[in-house]
């Protein structure tokens, strides 16, 4: 699937703005790693955009991202590709067996956090984040609740990143889309 096969299946199953932004976010993300790593840059932006496509649809665990991988495989979606998509989901119980299954894990709660911890900045923008201030965001419990902070930690473990260098790439990676993202 290309990226534009991607962008119009994401705009097909998801309208609101921010779960759109949140994919851009996450395949900035994922393409940045690929490129660190040595891997295919538009099958980890791809995953990475089409990971929660189907959350608005089916935002309940029992549903999300199972019927979006049953959508992806009837569409011809690389076998791989959708098995990251369904890793990233610890409750699917898809073992996260793969670098590109270990990144998208890695990077999607990560994002989620950046963008919350950009959204508090007095003037909104990622420019104004730092990993230390991530950081100390992360210890607040009250801030983001939503974003779950154990899978941001272990998503580094896994990927074999320190944490602070984990964070310190996505804000890099987010960053050279913050146009897009309104940030």
């Amino acid at each position: 699937m290309t990226r534009e096969e991607a962008l119009a299946l994401l705009r097909e199953w998801t309208l609101k703005e921010g779960l759109r932004k949140h994919a851009l976010g996450v395949e900035a993300a994922m393409r940045h790693y690929a490129r660190r790593l040595g891997q295919d840059e538009e099958v980890w932006g791809v995953t990475g955009l089409l990971h929660d496509f189907d959350y608005e649809r089916y935002p309940d665990a029992e549903n999300h991202p199972v019927r979006g991988a049953e959508e992806l495989r009837r569409r011809g979606l690389d076998e791989t590709m959708v098995r990251a998509i369904l890793a990233h989901a610890s409750y699917t119980g898809v073992p996260r067996d793969t670098l590109l299954a270990k990144a998208l894990f890695a990077v999607d709660e990560l994002v989620g956090m950046v963008t919350a911890a950009a959204l508090v900045q007095p003037d909104r923008k990622l420019a104004s984040v730092s990993t230390a201030s991530v950081l100390k965001k992360m210890k607040d419990k009250a801030f983001a609740r939503s974003v779950n902070r154990d899978e941001i930690r272990l998503g580094a473990a896994e990927l074999g990143i320190p944490l602070e260098e984990h964070i310190a790439e996505v804000i890099a990676a987010m960053s050279s889309i913050s146009d897009t993202l309104g940030l």
